[in-house]
């Protein structure tokens, strides 16, 4: 009995040092800035880093002269078909909670339990929008030809694709009129979540960025 109960106590201390070791990683680290100044001079193309609060997408014009993403992310797979959207939106994350929680309401521990451990598989999330407008929570940058190219190269390197080399489409109606899923490379975890994923295209373009964040915090401190 002595011995059971020691070993408990000793998972027990495991795992509060784990959940004081992960706050304090997730709190201190997206301090440390990467991409401080940004050298491009010229500044073609004007993206946006847009949160609600909880979730970082990185939103881009659908057309411009250096890729056309309604080629591939077609608004046919959108519920309203609305072909004169002007920007798209793209978020990274677990599949199952993309697609099974469109409510904070509907989250079950199950799909917290797999995202969480990187149990599950990934989706791209696209939202098409008419116009976007820079608030606090959707913030403006001005970027060039170059660095809208690393853009691109990052967020197409993340999409799983069929045998025609196409986003393979999730027929999924979980969230409003304007979305549509893909499917996705990578797995979700603790240390690798969509806002990691945001951050990470902030560095592939060579953006002001976190060396590492797992919140929106960790990304728009740095633009504030």
């Amino acid at each position: 009995m002595k011995k059971t109960l020691r070993l408990l106590g000793k998972m027990i201390l495991a795992l509060l040092i784990f959940v004081f070791s992960y706050v304090f990683l997730v709190f201190a680290v997206p301090y440390i800035p990467v991409n401080t100044s940004d050298e491009a001079t010229s500044k073609e193309v004007t993206v946006f880093i847009k949160t609600n609060g909880v979730h970082t997408d990185i939103v881009v014009p659908i057309k411009t002269e250096f890729k056309d993403w309604s080629d591939t992310i077609k608004f046919s797979h959108i519920k309203s078909q609305d072909s004169t959207m002007q920007f798209i939106g793209f978020g990274w994350g677990d599949k199952g909670f993309y697609l099974n929680t469109p409510e904070w309401s509907d989250l079950k521990f199950s799909t917290a339990f797999v995202a969480a451990f990187g149990l599950g598989s990934s989706a791209m999330h696209a939202t098409f929008y008419k116009k976007v407008n820079e608030t606090e929570r959707c913030i403006k940058i001005n970027i060039s030809s170059k660095e809208y190219l690393q853009l691109i190269s990052y967020i197409e390197d993340n999409f799983e694709r069929g045998k025609n080399g196409q986003p393979i489409w999730i027929d999924a109606t979980t969230y409003g009129q304007n979305d549509s899923f893909y499917e996705a490379k990578g797995a979700y975890t603790l240390f690798y979540t969509c806002n990691t994923w945001a951050n990470n295209a902030l560095k592939a373009m060579g953006q002001k960025a976190a060396i590492w964040t797992a919140t929106d915090r960790g990304i728009f401190q740095h633009y504030r």
